[in-house]
């Protein structure tokens, strides 16, 4: 009967520990999410504009990660970074070193003892969220109650230990914990089981409040959670880019580096974190140890990454080249095949910043409807048909990065959003149907009038074609500065544009009274002609006008964005890279053209 007793009171207590746990995690994860959605925009403009060097940008890593309570998400936000161009690899170092301590805010939370007002935060988390309507605040709604799990979680697993004092095998086995090679091993294996290092410090800290483990104890078993959660780190990055894979090197050697760095000095930080921290007056033995040991560790965690931190700071370029002679970056290749370059799944986790990369994406989408309208012109007058027959096939490029962009932000659309996200979501959809639209209007417009003029064996008149030229011109200048516009969420930019309206409608009205003047003409071909030449100005019309439209989105957004992180032009690179004779001026393209005609 005994035995029964025993073997229900052990199960109930692994039931306990395991809703406890799960309680936590859950709890953990609701916290994060919520923070990342109501601070992820905030937090990506800290990064971008705290990495001018290895010090402020390890200052940005640590706080941001205390912010969202994701190392891993740090990671992805300089992941984007580094493959926009906004910094180098050996930049992002610091971040990373610094993101590691950023992640020791939790331990000191939840050292502070504060689970009591875990129902509390969980009333209030909840009605927040049913009640309010704006979105933003029921993202903190949702924050308070993941919170308030997180600490009711912590409540259960204690309870559940409770009854481990009597239990001498388990006591035992705690005592072991002495052995920092054990402790560390074993921090590491349950850190890698559960995918949480916050999670096992969680519990490290649970147990010293019962009195089970010592300081040196502890101290060991968080280390070991630090080489645990390189799992997580590495397993998350394979199929990613190959900056998330060189980010979770770094992870991992920076992490079992200082590991090794501090093992045999274990003893030495529990004197100094003994130091440093406050002691329970008029408590001995156990129960003085489980009042003052949870602090203890929660304050080693932090000395431990703290003194990693400046340690290592100094090496960032050391240990950035051993990272990328293990994992090198890939080579550029040329494509033939166009696809997407910046969005990918990896980044729809954080909408903020995955948003960040359609701008950019948009931004090579309409270099290459701008490099089509580009060779509009010179085809349209003197063109071969294979010129044309090429032009047109350029068209596929472009469906095929506008479909990949749509896909994308359905993608995102399905995720929660707050504030300003939904608005600048719907702008992105909007910008890529327009860009869309202008390459349609290329291909299907001006190519087909091109197979006219060379059906009908025509040439324009001189008079008509350097007003049409003009059109274009001031068209192709437009799409350039509306390019621009885009790559930069420029607002003055896109207003400029759209106060040149004027000077465009005095050019179209010009070339269509020469054009009405040129009906009387008794030439058999002259219908013909004016056709394709009033198409020519109508096309490029409507070019223009899809460009004045891209200016009022930019304009139009509800909140507009301060942060210039990426206002880098799209790198000109690989695929996107264009021959010499690309880069040449509507006047020089034309010129040359009708040299190689002749």
């Amino acid at each position: 009967m005994q035995e029964t007793s025993t073997s229900v009171e052990f199960g109930v207590m692994i039931v306990g520990l395991a809703g406890g746990l799960a309680l936590f995690l859950y709890g953990m994860r609701k916290m994060t999410e919520a923070l990342k959605l109501v601070a992820g925009d905030r937090v990506k403009n800290i990064l971008s504009k705290l990495t001018t060097n290895r010090v402020t940008g390890a200052l940005a890593g640590a706080g941001v990660t205390a912010i969202i309570q994701s190392s891993s998400i740090t990671t992805v936000l300089v992941v984007g970074f580094i493959t926009a161009g906004v910094m180098n690899f050996t930049q992002s170092m610091g971040i990373i070193l610094g993101a590691n301590v950023g992640t020791t805010i939790t331990a000191q939370i939840i050292a502070f003892k504060i689970t009591k007002s875990a129902m509390l935060l969980i009333a209030i988390g909840f009605f927040t969220e049913v009640l309010a309507t704006n979105q933003r605040v029921r993202q903190i709604g949702i924050m308070l109650m993941g919170l308030g799990m997180l600490f009711f979680g912590m409540e259960l697993m204690s309870q559940a230990t409770n009854p481990l004092r009597s239990l001498e095998p388990f006591m035992d086995l705690m005592r072991g914990m002495e052995n920092p090679l054990l402790g560390i091993l074993m921090g590491a294996a349950f850190t890698a089981l559960i995918q949480s290092s916050s999670a096992t410090t969680g519990i490290v800290i649970i147990m010293a409040s019962q009195g089970f483990v010592t300081l040196e104890a502890g101290i060991a078993l968080v280390m070991g959670s630090n080489i645990g959660t390189c799992v997580t780190a590495y397993i998350s990055a394979i199929g990613k880019p190959r900056e998330a894979m060189q980010a979770a090197v770094a992870h991992i050697l920076f992490n079992v580096l200082g590991v090794l760095l501090f093992i045999a000095f274990i003893p030495w930080l529990a004197e100094v974190v003994r130091y440093v921290s406050p002691v329970s007056l008029g408590l001995d033995g156990v129960d003085r140890l489980a009042a003052d040991t949870p602090r203890q560790i929660a304050n080693a965690h932090t000395v431990f990454n703290v003194l990693n931190l400046l340690i290592f700071l100094g090496f960032t370029n050391t240990l950035s080249a051993i990272v990328l002679r293990i994992v090198p970056s890939k080579p550029v290749i040329e494509e033939k095949i166009i696809e997407p370059k910046y969005i990918d799944d990896y980044y729809l986790d954080q909408p903020a910043l995955a948003l960040d990369r359609v701008r950019l994406e948009i931004t090579r989408m309409g270099k290459h409807a701008l490099s089509m309208l580009r060779d509009s012109m010179p085809i349209l007058t003197v063109g071969t048909r294979e010129r044309i027959h090429s032009l047109q096939q350029r068209d596929e490029e472009i469906d095929i990065l506008h479909s990949a962009i749509i896909v994308y932000l359905h993608d995102l659309s399905s995720g929660d959003l707050v504030d300003p996200l939904p608005q600048r979501l719907y702008q992105y959809v909007t910008l890529a149907n327009h860009i869309e639209n202008i390459a349609d209007t290329v291909e299907k417009g001006i190519v087909s009038d091109s197979y006219k003029r060379l059906d009908y064996k025509l040439v324009f008149s001189e008079g008509t074609e350097e007003l049409i030229k003009a059109i274009y011109k001031e068209t192709y200048l437009v799409g350039q500065a509306a390019l621009e516009a885009i790559g930069n969420n420029d607002r003055d930019k896109a207003q400029e544009i759209l106060d040149s309206k004027a000077h465009f409608a005095g050019l179209v009205e010009r070339a269509r009274s020469h054009l009405y003047s040129r009906l009387t003409q008794e030439s058999p071909e002259h219908l013909v002609v004016y056709k394709i030449e009033s198409n020519a100005i109508e096309h490029y019309r409507h070019i223009h006008k899809l460009f004045m439209r891209v200016c009022e989105m930019i304009i139009l957004q509800s909140e507009p964005e301060s942060d210039q992180e990426l206002q880098q032009e799209v790198p000109q690179e690989g695929h996107d890279e264009e021959p010499q004779e690309a880069q040449e001026q509507p006047e020089q393209q034309e010129q040359n053209s009708k040299e190689r005609s002749e």
